[in-house]
């Protein structure tokens, strides 16, 4: 089979929760298990850093891989979901998995897929450290996808576990209230490894608080120990001054919300300092300084054209969208128009309502099955007062916006992974 056959037989054999949602969804480690013991448990072959929450964890995983980088080490990333390559989620120093590799591993693990019956996530969980061992990275920074309890990528013994924050998002896996997701997120932490959380959230301090004490973990609240003193935005870059040793830090990102994760970043770093890996200042700042360009991130207020200026953000849940009106605040235009889709299994009416009533809204439709239809969605938007035009294509949207919008104007695309992943600035 070639690249293109491949990922359509794994597609149509294995169910992957981006298309289908809670049905794809295993609730213990069992096929993870299996599939990495079939491969000589090659998770087990690299240091590694786990990361998990609700919002953050990409940005963060990215930023700390880069800064691994630049300090000299051969580092794997895995994260999820991708945009538009499965590749983009497995990374080595930047560079996506081949093609050939994925041919080549799912033909040697076909009889195991038939037999075990992994799901889309499951599988490629056991690819990414397969991938990392036989590659013989240094160190590997590894995403959590939902949860992480019961998340695939738990198998891990992370020498650091980072967990960003914490805010609604799945109720339908990992429960009805803050707690009850602090607890899935906090099931990272590991007997004897520390545990770093980024940001202070005091009403969920004591279930973490259990759960390291129980497993004899240190715990850090990285934004109490280092916080942010001030920042501001100059020329795409981020410039961040923080109270521990008065450090300024120049990050690339054309966003403000980013300051949110480096206290955690930092103190990931620190703590692997005292793992033995050389991680100098110089490489902690260019790391920083060059981390989106290092490392592929992208959809994170993601900066496409000015003038009338178009931005993605991948924000589709509580945090997210508060992440983005607080964006909107720093910034200057005259009106705002939001081209937004979003997923069935949300609470789409709740999530609307944050958003600025002022705003020309579009809604359309991603090309997926757990899609929310662009006519529904504007329905449920226009009764929580939202009133818009749904027009499913993405691309199309935006053209319309183009042709409405004057020079001083922003166009926002937002509220979910897979809208993003269709925006194509060629067909505008």
């Amino acid at each position: 089979m070639d690249f293109k056959a491949t990922l359509e037989y794994l597609y149509s054999m294995l169910p992957m929760y981006q298309r289908i949602g809670t049905a794809a969804f295993k609730k213990n480690l069992d096929n993870t298990y299996a599939l990495c013991g079939y491969l000589g448990n090659p998770q087990s072959d690299f240091p590694s850093v786990h990361i998990a929450g609700t919002n953050g964890k990409g940005s963060s995983a990215h930023m700390l891989a880069a800064i691994l980088m630049t300090a000299g080490y051969r580092v794997g990333l895995y994260t999820s979901p991708h945009l538009n390559r499965f590749t983009e989620r497995i990374r080595i120093n930047g560079s996506e998995i081949t093609e050939e590799w994925v041919v080549d591993f799912a033909g040697r693990m076909k009889s195991q897929i038939e037999s075990i019956q992994p799901s889309f996530f499951e599988f490629t969980v056991a690819m990414a450290f397969a991938y990392f061992s036989e590659q013989k990275v240094d160190i590997a920074v590894i995403e959590t996808g939902l949860g992480g309890r019961l998340d695939s990528t738990n198998v891990i013994i992370p020498l650091v576990s980072l967990i960003t924050n914490i805010s609604m998002d799945h109720a339908d896996m990992l429960g009805d209230n803050l707690e009850s997701i602090a607890f899935e997120k906090a099931g990272i932490i590991k007997s004897g490894r520390p545990v770093v959380l980024g940001e202070y959230q005091p009403d969920l301090l004591n279930v973490f608080a259990a759960i390291a004490g129980e497993r004899r973990s240190s715990l850090c609240v990285a934004e109490l120990e280092n916080p942010v003193n001030e920042y501001s935005l100059r020329s795409g870059m981020l410039f961040v001054k923080m109270s521990h040793g008065e450090q300024e830090f120049e990050i690339e990102s054309s966003c403000t919300y980013q300051v949110r994760n480096l206290p955690g970043v930092i103190k990931t770093v620190e703590l692997l300092r005292l793992e033995g890996f050389r991680i100098d200042n110089s490489a902690l700042h260019s790391g920083l300084a060059a981390f989106q360009s290092l490392t592929g991130l992208r959809g994170r207020w993601q900066l496409l054209r000015r003038n009338p200026s178009v931005v993605l953000d991948v924000a589709h849940n509580e945090g997210g969208f508060n992440k983005i009106l607080a964006e909107l605040q720093t910034i200057q235009y005259e009106r705002l128009y939001i081209v937004m889709g979003m997923v069935r299994d949300k609470d789409v009416a709740a999530l609307v309502r944050m958003l600025p009533p002022e705003a020309h809204y579009f809604f359309v439709q991603a090309g997926i099955p757990r899609a929310l239809g662009a006519d529904k969605l504007r329905q449920t938007a226009t009764s929580a007062g939202r009133a818009g035009e749904a027009i499913p294509d993405v691309n199309e949207a935006i053209r319309r916006c183009l042709v409405l919008a004057g020079l001083h104007d922003l166009i926002l695309v937002t509220g979910s992974n897979f809208v993003v992943a269709e925006v194509e600035p060629e067909k505008w």
